[in-house]
């Protein structure tokens, strides 16, 4: 076997490992986020956690904007603000400058509950990572951000 079939064998191998890796990722990923989602408040599902960080960075964001964020429709969008509005989690307005579409802003109760949620999250990560180098957790971030690159996601703070 030549140098050039190993190398491709070896590299087949990895890539397989990477794929296996990712999917356990992914797969505790969605169980996190439902997680996430019930300590901000026990009657939210799944994706409510990521669309308050998002609508937290973006200060006020128009619904359809969301929904091009998640990859899903505005039907799908509106039904979980709704949900968020009913909570007193979001508030929704008219758009100025286009009054056919609606801002979705936090209130103080949602900012305040996903913040404490965020903390809680960032002390399990901070114990699972903590006998991990610094330059370690840095290439973990860089590795991180160039699949989140590759896969076509926004980088979330």
């Amino acid at each position: 076997m030549g140098a050039s079939t190993a190398d491709g064998v070896a590299a087949e191998a990895a890539l397989v490992a990477v794929e296996r890796e990712i999917a356990v990722l992914f797969r505790r990923g969605r169980a996190r986020a439902a997680e996430m989602s019930r300590q901000v408040h026990p009657a939210l599902e799944g994706v409510a956690y990521s669309m308050l960080g998002f609508v937290l960075e973006s200060g006020q964001v128009r619904l359809t904007d969301i929904g091009l964020h998640f990859g899903v429709g505005k039907p799908t969008i509106s039904r979980q603000v709704k949900v968020l509005e009913e909570l007193g989690l979001v508030t929704r307005e008219t758009d100025p400058l286009d009054r056919r579409s609606s801002l979705v802003s936090l209130t103080e109760d949602g900012a305040a509950r996903y913040l404490a949620a965020r903390s809680g999250r960032l002390d399990r990560f901070r114990l699972m990572l903590d006998g991990w180098e610094p330059e370690d957790l840095a290439q973990l971030g860089s590795l991180l951000g160039r699949l989140n690159d590759a896969l076509g996601e926004p980088k979330l703070g």
